[in-house]
């Protein structure tokens, strides 16, 4: 059967970690299940519309400066920008179809 081996019984070399992230300091609370506050929900849903809606902005001025002054805008930051203006509303429409398919499922299980 295993036990566990008590200080005296236990040997070798000593490891020391490194606290390289604030949250592992002793008396802090990490983010996640239990510390979210009434209201935080919405907050989040609203700074990451936001977010997007900065990439789709700065997207769009970036296409027009390349239409009205060609030579102030690098092809590859146009290009950057759109992909990620692209990739923030497709993740954002599959977040939004999966909580509307999941307000469905709940609904339809009363």
């Amino acid at each position: 059967m295993d036990r566990l081996l008590s200080n005296k019984e236990a040997s070798g070399h000593r490891i020391v970690l490194n606290r390289a992230d604030p949250r592992h300091l002793p008396g802090s609370r990490p983010r996640g299940v239990g510390t979210t506050r009434e209201g935080d929900f919405g907050r989040y849903m609203m700074d990451g519309l936001e977010g997007v809606n900065k990439l789709q902005q700065e997207s769009l001025e970036l296409s027009r400066k390349m239409v009205t002054d060609p030579d102030s805008v690098d092809v590859h930051d146009l290009t950057i920008s759109l992909a990620q203006a692209n990739m923030a509303l497709n993740i954002t429409k599959g977040v939004v179809d999966r909580v509307i398919r999941a307000y469905k499922d709940i609904i339809g299980s009363r």
